[in-house]
């Protein structure tokens, strides 16, 4: 379905760490944003959605949201930093375009 890097799944256990109080895991999805319609979406999971497929990482769980699945099948997940800028980024076979500030894609 989706894999994490070992920097991605690093930066995840961070936050997942600071964040302060006790988390199932994180919970990946899509939503309509951006001018080519799709933006990736990342966020805590405090209780558990039964209708999500989970995934295994290394010290956390990782869930899918049902809407999302068709749209991250093979995918790839990055954590990367630079100079200007520091996030997660995604790779995703069924991309068929980007805008041109990276916010948004379609399928």
């Amino acid at each position: 379905m989706i894999t994490l890097t070992s920097e991605a799944e690093n930066q995840v256990l961070r936050l997942l760490k600071e964040r302060g109080k006790p988390s199932e895991g994180i919970k990946i999805g899509i939503k309509t944003k951006g001018c080519s319609g799709l933006s990736y979406t990342i966020e805590y999971v405090d209780k558990i959605d039964e209708s999500c497929e989970k995934i295994k990482a290394n010290g956390f769980d990782i869930y899918i949201d049902p809407k999302a699945t068709l749209f991250l099948i093979g995918t790839k997940m990055d954590y990367v930093e630079d100079d200007l800028q520091s996030g997660f980024q995604f790779t995703n076979p069924n991309e068929k375009g980007r805008c041109g500030c990276g916010e948004s894609f379609h399928v």
